[in-house]
């Protein structure tokens, strides 16, 4: 069908932000759908949530770990998701504006995961939720995670709000925060608890951006694996280097810089050192690092 077709190419010449926003349309048509033909034939549709929603019991968690993807990725009301995808899309392109897609995609899950611990914790934890059960669903956690990075890295930039004007992003994520905070005592504790989580993930990213690491790096390095095998590419070997000994008459060798282990720069190392100089500048770099630039620059230059 034709529409599919467009959906299928919107999806692959778009941008990771608006993937991530297909995805969590795709997943809340299709639990539609499924609830709408669960209801014609007189089907239990509505159970089909617990497959996707987080449960507060840790033994239901062991039993259904992938919900602890899931979930993040699952909206089931109208104002729920619409609400969280234009959040998402309005603070994921000012997250663009100073990260990488790969660090938008690892924010978002480890978002997610935080804002699932923070409420798995309070739930089996805490006095208050003591007999009580709850499912957690949205991507709430994830893009507040991606609200405070930003707010945390650079905290005064300015967003156009209706009626207010130009107001520094770190206004707007202390705001939500607050009545993520003051919204304990409502009926959705847990899902405050849970934004409460993403918000403590997206400021422990953007601090340690600041001091040169990326925690996402890792998370991302395992999604580069496995897309990897699915598009049939095999792992990268990992060997430990072997110390050659100098033999006689290779002086005329190591005078020539051409055979110099330290002057050949991979690509893979300068592509660490690009995205490392996007997330943090190039004053973030390690004095190694900027002579491996400089040296790689060299070599490209005709």
């Amino acid at each position: 069908m034709a529409i599919i077709d467009d959906i299928k190419r919107a999806y692959q010449q778009g941008s990771m932000l608006m993937k991530l926003i297909f995805i969590n349309i795709g997943v809340f048509v299709l639990l539609h759908v499924v609830a709408l033909c669960a209801l014609l034939f007189n089907l239990q549709g509505a159970d089909l949530l617990q497959w996707v929603e987080l449960p507060s019991d840790w033994w239901l968690v062991l039993t259904r770990p992938w919900t602890l993807v899931t979930y993040m990725f699952a909206h089931y009301g109208l104002l729920h998701i619409l609400f969280n995808m234009l959040w998402l899309y309005w603070l994921g392109r000012i997250f663009m504006e100073f990260f990488s897609p790969k660090q938008l995609t690892g924010l978002y899950l480890m978002g997610g995961w935080g804002g699932a611990a923070s409420y798995l914790l309070a739930y089996n934890l805490l006095p208050y939720f003591a007999g009580s059960h709850g499912m957690l669903i949205g991507a709430s956690a994830s893009v507040i995670a991606i609200v405070v990075a930003v707010a945390v890295y650079a905290p005064d930039y300015k967003i156009g709000l209706l009626f207010l004007g130009e107001v520094a992003i770190k206004w707007v994520a202390l705001i939500t925060v607050l009545i993520a905070v003051f919204s304990l005592e409502g009926g959705n504790a847990g899902g405050n608890i849970a934004h409460i989580g993403g918000a403590i993930v997206g400021a422990w990213y953007a601090m340690s951006i600041k001091s040169g690491r990326d925690i996402t790096r890792l998370l991302n390095a395992v999604i580069d694996a496995v897309v990897g095998i699915f598009n049939g590419r095999s792992l990268p070997r990992f060997e430990r280097p072997v110390r050659k000994q100098a033999s006689k008459g290779t002086s005329s060798q190591r005078q020539d810089g051409s055979h110099r282990p330290a002057d050949t720069v991979s690509e893979e190392e300068l592509d660490i050192i690009l995205d490392k100089i996007k997330a943090a500048g190039y004053d973030a770099l390690t004095d190694e690092e900027k002579d491996k630039l400089f040296k790689a620059s060299r070599r490209r230059t005709p």
